[in-house]
């Protein structure tokens, strides 16, 4: 699987973005998707995930309110609205996918293909 995140850029406090994760291979629908970030100087942390129906997510708790994730597995795409972005929420946004998972709250070990990252600049 490979997987190709878009949609990053700079941004005023406060504004809104949304990302985009385009997976190849037909096995997409089956996957736990995940998006993660890494700030400058920072260790990588979790951000959100969902299932792979779409039913479940999950998220971090300082982007809880304002980042929505989504899915769309006809277009092999996973989206991140983020909302009321704030300067701390700058990072490089990486997706990342979990083959034949059947909950949400994965280690980052547990996935195994990753995007290339975007990034996100927040100013204030």
């Amino acid at each position: 699987v490979q997987l190709q995140a878009s949609g990053g850029g700079l941004v005023q406090a406060g504004g809104s973005l949304r990302l985009s994760c385009a997976a190849s291979g037909r096995t997409f629908s089956s996957y736990v998707m995940g998006w993660f970030r890494q700030a400058p100087g920072k260790e990588r942390e979790f951000v959100a995930a969902i299932s792979w129906s779409g039913a479940y997510t999950y998220y971090a708790d300082s982007v809880k309110g304002r980042f929505t994730i989504s899915r769309d597995n006809a277009k092999n795409t996973v989206y991140l609205r983020m909302n009321s972005l704030k300067p701390e929420d700058t990072a490089v946004y990486y997706c990342a996918a979990a083959p034949r998972k059947s909950r949400v709250r994965l280690e980052d070990t547990e996935y195994e293909y990753w995007g290339q990252g975007t990034l996100v600049t927040v100013s204030s």
